[in-house]
Order: C-alpha cells, then sequence, then structure tokens
C-alpha cells in the first residue's frame, strides 16, 4: 500500500494537509508504483458498483493506489495531474452514492476526471493517455456511456447541468445530476448566470464546488475571498452542527421555535463568514467538507441527493495531494506537465528549450520597461501565458480577472479609453468566447487593445476544444482588426511591438505553443510582406503563414528539383491583406496558400479576396485545416494527417503548377471558378479572379 492515501493531519488553518508519510514513496521504482497489477486493488476495480461493494478500509487503499496509478501514468505521457490527485476521494465518494451512468457527472472542463475514467473500465487505456488514437485527457462520449460533456472549456458545466435537470424534470425521470466545477472556475459568468437559473427553477441538481485555491494559479477575486474566509475558519461547520443538533433536541418545535433557532443559525454564519451568497440564491449550500475525508464526502453527497432541490456541497481539496513534488510546486501544483518527467522530482524529462511563450513574456517586459502606460491581463492564466513575467517585475500593472474573457475584453476597453495599452495574453481558443466584446466593445470604439494569443493553430494532446484554428477565421471579419502571425522569434518581438505601437485600433498576435524553431531571416521586405525565398523562374507564389515559415522554404526547394520556381513570402500581417502582396500574387502564374487555420474564412479566403476586388485572375490554392473536430495527437502527427506537411504540399504544387502547363491535366474550367473544386488529390482550389467564394 502506497501512503499517499492514508489520513492527514488538521493544519492550522482548517485544510487538510498529508504528513511526511502521506506523500509516497516515489523513489520506489515505477514498477512498483504502477497500480493495476495482479493483486492491488485497482485491479479489481472496473466498473463504479466494485466501488460500492469495497469497506472503509479498503476505499482508503483505493485511493492511495489510484495516486500511485496517476502519477505512474502521468509521468510517463504528460497531462494533467495536479487536479486529479486532488479529487480522488470525492470522485470515488460520488461513485459510491450517485449511479453512473443513469445519474449524470458533468466535469467542468473536464481535466479533472481522469479518476472518473479509472474508476468506469478505462484504467488499461491510460498507457495511451493523451496519445494519438488513445485515450483522451478530457471526457469523451466516444470511449464511455459515463462520459457527456466534451467541451473543456469552463464554466460552462453548470448550464449544461441545468438543462439536463430540467429535461428529467419535464420527462418525469428520477434522475440526479451532479456537476463538479472548481472555484477558479466559479470566477465564470456563465457560473452565474446558470445559478440564478438553476435556483429559480428549483429543481434536484448536486453543484459541487471543488474549492482547492487555484484554477491554473491561485484563485483570485471577491469570490476567492469569500471562499477562503468559510474555509479558513474551522469552527464554521461545528457552530452550525451544534444549531442543528439543538433544533434535533427540542421537543415539539413549533413554528415560533423553528424561526427563533433559524435567526440564531442565520446570525451565526453572518459572524462566522461573509454573507453566504449560494444560500442568498436560494440553493442550499452543505460545507465546507474536507475533501480528503472520504466518509464526510460520502455523507454530505447522500445528503444532498436526498434534499429534492439544488444543492450546493462546498468541498475543500488539495490540488496535487498526496505528491510531494506537485504539493511544492508553487506554480500550478504541477497541474499539467506538457510530456513525460520525473517521477521523483517533478522535472520533465525532456531538456528545456525557448518557448513562445518565452519569447513573448521578456519581450513583454522589455516594452513595460521603456513605456508606463503598457498593462498586462490575463485569464486565471498568468503562467502559461506568460503574463506572470510583468506581474513579477510590476506587479501594480498586471491584472487577472480569473476565468472572465469577456470581462477581460471589455475590462481591457476601459483601460484604453483611460489612456492605457493593454496587452489581454490568453490561449487562442478562449477568446473565442469573447468576440462580441471584440467586435462592439473594443473595435467598434477603435481601441488600442493588443490580444496575444498563445497555442494558436493545432495544439495537439489536449484535443479539439483546445485547438486554436478558428481565430484568424472568426475574428478576421472585425472591421479594423489587424492580425499577425510571426514566424519566429525575432519576428515575434518585431510584430509585438509593433502591434502595441498602433494607437487606432484593436491588434492581434499568435503563436503556436512549444518551442520556437530557428529564426528565418528574409533575404528582403516588400512594403510589410517578408520575402523569404525566390527564384528567377515566377510560377508560384507560397504565402507561408506564420510558424508555417520554414515549411514553406522546404516546399520550395522540393518543387526546384522539378524545374518550378517558387517565391515564399511571410505576410507577417494577416489582415488586413497587405497591397504589396496582391502585387507580388499578380506576376505569378499560381498563388498558393498555407495556414495553421481552418480554411474557411482564413487568410486564404482573404487574399483570394482581395486579388478579386484588384482583377487580378491568377488562380489561387488555400491549404489549411478543415472545419472539423480533430481528434487529439501529437501536432506533427495531426499535421500529417491534415497533409500540412513539406512532401505534401510540395506534391500538390508540383501537380497545380504542372496541371497549368499541360490542359489536359488541369482542373475543369468550372472547377478553377472560385468555388470550392476539387483537384486530382481531393484539395480544394479556388480562382481568386471570379466573384464566386
Amino acid at each position: 500500500m502506497s501512503r499517499a492515501g492514508r489520513s492527514a493531519h488538521r493544519r492550522r488553518d482548517g485544510r487538510s494537509a498529508p504528513d511526511e508519510g502521506a506523500r509516497g514513496s516515489w523513489e520506489r521504482k515505477l514498477s512498483q508504483a504502477e497500480a493495476g497489477a495482479d493483486g492491488r486493488l485497482l485491479a479489481t476495480v472496473r466498473t463504479p458498483q466494485d466501488v460500492k461493494r469495497l469497506s472503509a478500509e479498503e476505499l482508503t487503499l483505493l485511493a492511495a493506489e489510484i495516486r500511485d496509478f496517476l502519477v505512474a501514468k502521468v509521468s510517463r505521457t504528460g497531462g494533467h495531474l495536479g487536479p486529479n490527485l486532488g479529487v480522488v476521494e470525492l470522485t470515488i465518494a460520488m461513485h459510491r452514492v450517485f449511479d453512473s451512468p443513469r445519474d449524470r457527472f458533468l466535469f467542468d472542463t473536464g481535466h479533472q476526471a481522469y479518476v472518473h475514467k479509472i474508476l468506469t473500465g478505462r484504467q488499461a487505456a491510460f498507457d495511451q493517455l493523451r496519445q494519438r488514437g488513445g485515450l483522451s485527457g478530457y471526457p469523451s462520449q466516444a470511449e464511455s456511456e459515463h462520459d457527456l460533456i466534451e467541451n473543456s472549456h469552463a464554466s460552462t458545466a453548470l448550464s449544461y447541468a441545468d438543462g439536463l435537470a430540467k429535461a428529467y424534470a419535464l420527462r418525469g425521470e428520477a434522475r440526479s445530476v451532479v456537476a463538479v466545477v472548481g472555484d477558479g472556475a466559479l470566477t465564470g459568468g456563465m457560473c452565474w448566470e446558470a445559478l440564478n437559473n438553476i435556483a429559480g427553477a428549483r429543481n434536484p441538481l448536486v453543484v459541487v464546488v471543488n474549492d482547492n485555491g487555484r484554477s491554473y494559479a491561485p484563485t483570485i477575486g471577491g469570490l476567492a475571498d469569500h471562499l477562503a474566509a468559510l474555509r479558513l475558519n474551522p469552527g464554521y461547520e461545528k457552530v452550525l452542527d451544534l444549531v442543528k443538533e439543538s433544533l434535533g433536541a427540542t421537543p415539539l418545535v413549533g413554528r415560533p421555535m423553528y424561526e427563533v433557532l433559524h435567526a440564531v443559525k442565520r446570525g451565526i454564519k453572518d459572524a462566522v463568514a461573509p454573507q453566504t451568497m449560494f444560500e442568498d440564491l436560494g440553493i442550499k449550500y452543505v460545507g465546507p467538507i474536507d475533501g480528503h475525508d472520504l466518509a464526510a464526502v460520502e455523507s454530505a453527497l447522500h445528503r444532498a441527493k436526498t434534499f429534492g432541490a439544488p444543492v450546493i456541497v462546498h468541498v475543500v481539496t488539495r490540488k496535487g495531494y498526496g505528491y510531494r513534488p506537485a504539493e511544492d510546486d508553487e506554480a500550478d501544483c504541477l497541474h499539467g506537465p506538457s510530456s513525460a518527467f520525473d517521477v521523483a522530482t517533478g522535472k520533465l524529462l525532456a531538456a528545456p528549450a525557448v518557448k513562445w511563450t518565452h519569447v513573448f513574456a521578456d519581450e513583454l517586459v522589455a516594452i513595460a520597461d521603456e513605456r508606463p502606460d503598457v498593462v498586462g491581463i490575463t485569464a486565471a492564466m498568468a503562467e502559461p501565458t506568460g503574463i506572470a513575467s510583468l506581474a513579477r517585475k510590476y506587479p501594480q500593472r498586471v491584472y487577472d480577472v480569473g476565468i472572465a474573457e469577456q470581462h477581460a475584453t471589455t475590462s481591457a476597453a476601459g483601460l484604453a479609453m483611460g489612456g492605457l495599452h493593454p496587452v489581454v495574453a490568453v490561449y487562442a481558443t478562449f477568446l473565442n468566447r469573447a468576440f462580441d466584446q471584440v467586435l462592439l466593445d473594443v473595435a467598434m470604439h477603435k481601441l488600442p487593445v493588443t490580444f496575444v494569443l498563445d497555442r494558436a493553430g493545432v495544439t495537439g494532446p489536449d484535443g479539439p476544444s483546445h485547438y486554436g484554428i478558428w481565430d484568424m477565421s472568426v475574428f478576421g471579419v472585425v472591421p479594423g482588426l489587424r492580425i499577425a502571425a510571426p514566424r519566429d522569434a525575432a519576428t515575434l518581438r518585431e510584430e509585438l511591438r509593433e502591434a502595441v505601437a498602433v494607437d487606432d485600433g484593436p491588434t492581434v498576435v499568435r503563436f503556436p505553443t512549444g518551442s520556437v524553431a530557428a529564426d528565418l531571416p528574409a533575404v528582403r521586405r516588400v512594403g510589410a510582406v517578408d520575402v523569404l525565398t525566390e527564384s528567377d523562374r515566377a510560377d508560384v507564389l507560397l504565402v507561408a503563414v506564420g510558424a508555417f515559415g520554414k515549411l514553406g522554404v522546404d516546399v520550395a526547394a522540393r518543387v526546384a528539383e522539378q524545374g518550378y520556381g517558387v517565391t515564399v513570402v511571410d505576410p507577417r500581417w494577416v489582415r488586413p491583406v497587405a497591397a504589396e502582396l496582391v502585387d507580388l500574387a499578380a506576376g505569378h502564374r499560381l498563388v498558393v496558400t498555407v495556414e495553421d487555420g481552418v480554411r474557411t474564412g482564413g487568410v486564404g479566403d482573404a487574399i483570394a479576396k482581395a486579388l478579386r476586388d484588384a482583377d487580378v485572375p491568377v488562380p489561387l490554392r488555400d491549404l489549411g485545416v478543415p472545419a472539423d473536430w480533430h481528434p487529439h495527437g501529437s501536432r506533427a502527427q495531426i499535421l500529417a494527417d491534415l497533409r500540412l506537411t513539406a512532401q505534401d504540399v510540395a506534391r500538390d504544387i508540383t501537380g497545380w503548377i504542372s496541371g497549368l502547363d499541360d490542359p489536359a491535366d488541369a482542373p475543369t474550367a468550372d472547377a478553377g471558378l472560385g468555388g470550392d473544386s476539387v483537384t486530382g488529390d481531393g484539395r480544394n482550389g479556388r480562382r481568386a479572379g471570379t466573384g464566386r467564394n
């Protein structure tokens, strides 16, 4: 038995803290740390029904084995470790009290659902966690009937739960709905919109607030202060229990006595802690409960299940609980190590490399040194987006608004109205949530706000809801918005400076995840457009967007071997389309665009429109990501699946340009008239000089 799941002692702040023996013997060999081996208790748990039959002693052992299992498996593949170590007892209790899948479990963001997966028959699949064709890092309907929500964006589960509970009530189905929401998710406005409706509907529904004081980083704001006050007062529950016991012991309690005691209870609650906002909404509140005391959590969930109306169960957990490297990681408690790590230390095994995020963070600090009007904003992700570097040097000039991208955007508008230049740093996938705010609150007012989109394009293991493939299409329709896509560290620094220099409208700077490739100098610059390589023959103009610059140069070399000349350009600023790019296109026989975003409404579409508007009849072929839900896998694997590799693109270009030489191999006349035509290899193309798109 591992010591990771044994009982914890109480700290003075009211939290549960593991003693030295509870931290696990991570010095053991991995083969010994792997849960699920023959003879282990975890190996006997294949369905939630197996959990229900275990004794209290066996449940303690099971929790310890699950923690061993999580560390062993995630150490090999990367994944969300810290959040799942914190919800072991909570998830076990949920499966003991409720009957999944008839009762529905909704995990907000879903990255805390690993233990749920373990208890629902997916232990064997963890060897391929977040790998191509393997187990998803989030709930997946294709994997199990026990999974429901696949969207992994925060603050959505309560709205799903509200709708589900209403549907079951209308259909007369006696089914429980349990939403597990982190305290960080409660900083998002959708949660409060949902709670307002949940309170009004009065349908049976259990909201588990998994309160560990953190989202990615420590949770901030008034809500965090409120929960902390509840959490840090160990006398709160004792006082409420005393009131409850007094009420239960009073004989022949009539309405006057009930009202007196109820008033006493409310008065004590108001005195001991801030006003309980949940009960003010009309939702029963239970807690705070020690989230690592399985019996206490199970008891609270039983009471909530039978209450017959909405109940919030406030469970206090520790992110990374039971694993010393996670508990000692002040930044994010090993929230989500991106790749394999050493079990003993928690340190990544891969050699450190310069990341896109690091380059941005360093340059932003340098800009802030020069410009006191530059401030930073992020949505609960200061470390992952690099804004933390600015916060460490200029703490008064950084605002972490919690998981609230809409508020972040309009707050940035207010900062800009007040004479500052805000830099809003978020993941590309998350800015989609604030489209209306970017459009009407920022752009319509022509405000100088710079949005820095980390993890743009295909990001890989986190799957479709985390892919940042939509931004160039979604935000490309915003009037006056300028979008930059740097290709390397040097152009990221340059384009970030250009973005914050804009004072008459919003700007976007987008870049992918991972390590930055070596700088790729331009051979010359035409206006704002960088020419990366050119040939004596002007056959093909290849527009390589952002990090595809190196791919473009490789493609040019391959196509040159077939006797054709390719000019490779990096537009740098993809919206609006530069006039110089149109002029360059006019001097070539074929234009090809390649981008790390969806094709529909993407850069290729924008350039095709610009060519049509300028009456430039050169044919255009656009390569990008199909608008679809692409499975998880490494970035390289997904790009290979999409045929966005140098070999594939070179083959396509050679076929297209040779088809222009030989009419027999060319697309039909109708196929070249700007509609989505299919060439011999299944790729789509359009002729830019027509009005069809």
